[in-house]
């Protein structure tokens, strides 16, 4: 074993690791590193995992559910409630997919594009040509196999770009997300996709003890990446990458690799969030997704998930997620117009920045 000294900093600069480890070792060095990143307390167990930082953002989730209470009769309605937990389950796996790249330090622009390409691909190849697709006739099945797969090939070419070839990667995501907004255009000849098979609209119609799977699904895999990035040691390391890249390097993780990983994650759980959307529509329109990149960005910005990485957790970003799915119902059921539920949510953003700013945050970046 190479004795090789690591030294990570806290928020305050505190030198809070030295221990020999492998060279190529992610488990110790990953584990101690985004241990104290994320604030946990020396022991184990559960209590690390249930901070009571990660729900600072619930008191405004359940003053904006007393509003609209107030605000509307039908808001507290069953039918509302399911509603509103639908249509916010697609987005919620598309902020996870960005929460996850955010805390390793990056971040993906291109991931709406994604939402509208992979579903309309594989729709493509699946439906008949008189309902706009090639008439090919794949099997649904591999269809959906090729959704998937084709979400995360385009995380890893964001990947590859922004952690081997070194580019900027907010450049490379918005240049990757204007190429693949036209290539979805491009080959739909703008036109809506429809007439798809069960398995493309499952997920978002089918229903499991009156709850849609969409809800169930979006909830399982929180509490999958909740728990990985807390207990694991590649969750560990996500941490340490973004909290300190090179104290990361220094001490045996492979930094690039963790970047790339969290890049095809990324287009993976955006394919899905594709796939979820087109169930809930039943067909897949030629700009599906777009512009769902800023709301994405305002939920976990609210939820706490840093800018500058390594700091976020997964129960802020869904009580983000959930608090804007709220607000919008709740203007939607005022008959406000959509443009102003658009300038209510970058007001919700500078607010959330402005309270970051002075408090104990840093989600601005600076």
């Amino acid at each position: 074993m190479t004795e090789q000294r690591s030294e990570y900093r806290g928020d305050h600069g505190a030198a809070t690791a030295h221990r020999p480890v492998e060279p190529d070792s992610t488990v110790d060095a990953g584990g101690a590193a985004g241990e104290h990143r994320a604030g946990w307390p020396a022991g184990g167990g559960w209590l690390r995992v249930l901070r009571l930082d990660q729900f600072a953002l619930l008191p405004a989730v359940v003053l904006a559910i007393v509003i609209g209470a107030f605000v509307n009769d039908a808001f507290l309605t069953e039918t509302n409630i399911v509603n509103i937990l639908r249509q916010s389950s697609e987005l919620s796996i598309l902020v996870l997919a960005e929460a996850i790249i955010l805390i390793a330090g990056k971040f993906d622009l291109s991931l709406e594009s994604i939402v509208g390409l992979a579903p309309a691909f594989a729709a493509w190849l699946v439906i008949s040509a008189e309902t706009g697709g090639s008439g090919h006739d794949v099997n649904q099945y591999l269809g959906l196999a090729v959704l998937l797969l084709l979400g995360a090939a385009i995380g890893a070419v964001n990947g590859a770009l922004v952690v081997y070839v070194r580019l900027n990667a907010f450049m490379t995501t918005l240049a990757m997300l204007i190429l693949l907004r036209g290539i979805a255009i491009g080959f739909t000849s703008g036109k809506t996709l429809y007439d798809l098979p069960g398995s493309f609209t499952y997920l978002g119609t089918a229903e499991w003890v009156g709850v849609p799977v969409s809800v169930w699904l979006a909830g399982f895999l929180y509490l999958v990446a909740g728990l990985f990035l807390r207990s694991h040691r590649w969750g560990r390391a996500i941490y340490a990458v973004g909290g300190n890249a090179e104290a990361a390097r220094a001490a045996g993780i492979r930094v690039d690799r963790v970047v790339w990983v969290v890049y095809i994650v990324g287009g993976l759980l955006a394919a899905l969030a594709g796939l979820m959307l087109t169930g809930r529509l039943a067909s897949v329109v030629s700009n599906q997704g777009q512009n769902m990149i800023f709301t994405v960005f305002a939920a976990a910005v609210i939820g706490r998930i840093s800018l500058n990485g390594g700091k976020g957790s997964m129960v802020g970003a869904l009580s983000g997620v959930l608090l804007l799915g709220i607000i919008a119902n709740i203007l939607t059921l005022s008959n406000i117009e959509p443009f102003w539920i658009s300038a209510a949510f970058g007001g919700i953003i500078l607010i959330a920045l402005i309270i970051a700013r002075f408090t104990a945050g840093d989600v601005d970046g600076s």
